[in-house]
C-alpha cells in the first residue's frame, strides 16, 4: 500500500490539475527549490492543524517554510508594525479582521486577482467562488480587488447549556432581547448555575446587543467615523448588557476570558451565552462537556432594530514588501485549497470558509447536535452580515482603539464604578481622542 504522504507528494508535483497546479513536473522536480518563505499566523486551531502538514508542501516544492504562530495580540502588534514599513520580513501573513481595512487600503498588501486569474499560477480547481461571499467581502479593498484568501469565518451565536431546564420552565429558546433577559432571570441560580456568561472582550460580545437596540459604534462606517457610543440607544444597550452580567452572571464575570466562559458552560455552571461558534460548538463535545446532551443553539437575539450577528473573517495575504510573492501565493493556495481545508474539516476544524466544506457530510454531521444545525446558523449569520454590512465598524483602521474603550465602559458599569450614561459618555470622549491621535477627522 502506498503511504498517504507519498501519494500527496506525488499529487502536488503531478501537474496543472494538482493541488499546486504547477505545469507538468517530474516527480523529483522542486519548483521552489532554494526559496525560504517566512509566514506568520496567530496561534489557532487552524494553525495547529496546518503546522504538521507544512513538511509535505516543502517536500513537494523544495521550499523552506518558516511558520511563526505567536498569540493573537503579539501577532497583531508585530504584523501591524512590519506591514506599516512595507518591509520584507514576511512573505505571507494573516489579514486580521479588525486590521483588514487599515492594511488593505493603506497599500500594505498585494492584490491577489492577478494570481487568481492566471491559469499558470492558479488551476480552475482552486475555485475562489467556492468561498462564502460573506467571507470574501472583508478581504476586498476599495478598488474591488481581493487581498486575502479566507481561512476562518467566526460568527457570534447563542447557546443554552441546559436547555432542558428552560423547557421545563415553559420557555422556548430565547430569540429576542426581551426573551433573553427573561430567560436569564428565570434560569439564574437554577441547578446552581449562573443565568448568563460571556467573555470580557466586550468590543466583540456586546456589539450584537448594541446594534439590536438601534445603536452602533460609528455614525456610518467606514465613511463617517464619528463615534456614537453615547447615543440613547447605546446607553440603553449598555445598561441591558451590563445587567445580564451583573445580576445573572457568575462571580467575577468581568474577568472571564473566552476559555473560562466556555468551561463554565461545559461544566453546567452557567446557562446562557453569546460567543463565537468556535467556542460554543464545544458544548457538544461528549468527551469534555457535561451538557452535551442538553445543549441548544440559536442565532444571536434580535432587538427593535433587527438581528446583528458578529462576524470575524481571517485570511492569508501577501505583504507588498515580500520578495517572494509568487512562491507565497503557491503556499497560500495550498493552505486554502479544497484539499487542505477538507483535510482540516475531517480533522475537526470547526470554522470553514468554503461552501463545499460547510455543505460536506463530514462537517454537517458533526455540526448537527440535539436536533440543532450549527452549520446553518453560521452560514445564515455570515450571509446576513454580508447583506446588511453591519460589521463595517470592525474593519476600520482605528477600531482597535475604540474596542478598548468599549471594554472599559462595560466593565465600569458591571462593577458599579460608573452609571451606563457616565461610562458610555466617557467611552465616547476617549474614543474621539483616540481617533484624532490616529489621524481620523472627527
Amino acid at each position: 500500500m502506498v503511504p498517504r504522504r507519498k501519494l500527496l507528494v506525488s499529487a502536488l508535483a503531478a501537474g496543472a490539475g494538482s493541488v499546486l497546479g504547477f505545469p507538468a513536473l517530474a516527480l523529483d522536480s522542486k519548483p521552489l527549490k532554494g526559496v525560504t518563505l517566512n509566514t506568520s499566523l496567530y496561534s489557532s486551531p487552524y494553525s495547529k492543524l496546518l503546522r504538521p502538514w507544512i513538511p509535505e508542501f516543502e517536500e513537494a516544492t523544495g521550499a523552506k517554510v518558516n511558520f511563526d504562530t505567536p498569540g493573537f495580540p503579539v501577532y497583531n502588534q508585530r504584523a501591524d508594525l512590519e506591514l506599516s514599513t512595507k518591509g520584507a520580513a514576511f512573505d505571507a501573513v494573516n489579514v486580521t479582521f479588525i486590521y483588514s481595512s487599515r492594511w488593505i487600503n493603506s497599500g500594505w498588501l498585494t492584490p491577489l486577482d492577478g494570481y487568481i486569474n492566471d491559469p499558470n499560477k492558479t488551476p480552475a480547481s482552486f475555485d475562489v467562488n467556492d468561498f462564502l461571499e460573506g467571507a470574501l467581502a472583508p478581504e476586498r479593498g476599495r478598488d474591488g480587488q481581493l487581498y486575502g484568501i479566507p481561512w476562518q469565518a467566526e460568527v457570534t451565536i447563542a447557546a443554552a447549556s441546559r436547555f432542558d431546564v428552560l423547557k421545563q420552565s415553559g420557555l422556548a429558546f430565547p430569540d429576542t432581547t426581551d426573551a433573553w433577559l427573561e430567560a436569564a432571570k428565570l434560569l439564574n441560580r437554577k441547578e446552581r448555575a449562573a443565568g448568563f456568561v460571556t467573555d470580557n472582550h466586550y468590543g466583540w460580545t456586546f456589539i450584537p446587543f448594541l446594534q439590536a437596540f438601534g445603536g452602533d459604534v460609528f455614525r456610518k462606517a467606514p465613511d463617517d467615523l464619528f463615534p456614537t457610543l453615547d447615543s440613547p440607544e447605546a446607553i440603553a444597550a449598555a445598561d441591558y448588557f451590563a445587567r445580564l452580567l451583573r445580576e445573572y452572571g457568575p462571580d467575577g464575570v468581568v474577568s472571564y476570558t473566552s476559555d473560562q466562559a466556555v468551561q463554565s458552560l461545559k461544566a453546567g455552571r452557567s446557562h446562557l451565552s453569546v460567543q463565537g461558534q468556535i467556542n460554543l460548538s464545544q458544548l457538544a463535545d461528549k468527551s469534555s462537556s457535561k451538557v452535551a446532551a442538553s445543549a441548544a443553539w440559536g442565532q444571536v437575539p434580535k432587538g427593535v432594530a433587527g438581528r446583528f450577528p458578529g462576524t470575524a473573517i481571517h485570511g492569508w495575504g501577501i505583504p507588498v514588501g515580500s520578495k517572494n510573492k509568487d512562491a507565497a501565493w503557491q503556499f497560500i493556495r495550498w493552505a486554502t485549497s479544497k484539499e487542505t481545508l477538507q483535510r482540516a474539516v475531517a480533522a475537526g476544524y470547526g470554522s470553514p470558509t468554503r461552501r463545499s466544506d460547510i455543505d460536506s457530510p463530514t462537517y454537517r454531521e458533526r455540526q448537527r447536535v440535539n436536533g440543532y444545525d450549527i452549520a446553518s446558523l453560521v452560514t445564515a449569520s455570515v450571509d446576513l452580515s454580508a447583506k446588511q454590512g453591519h460589521m463595517k465598524y470592525r474593519t476600520v483602521a482605528a477600531y482597535p482603539q475604540v474596542d478598548q474603550q468599549i471594554n472599559k465602559a462595560i466593565e465600569l458599569i458591571v462593577t458599579g464604578q460608573r452609571t451606563p450614561e457616565q461610562a458610555m459618555k466617557q467611552a465616547q470622549t476617549a474614543s474621539i481622542a483616540e481617533l484624532r491621535r490616529a489621524g481620523v477627522s472627527v
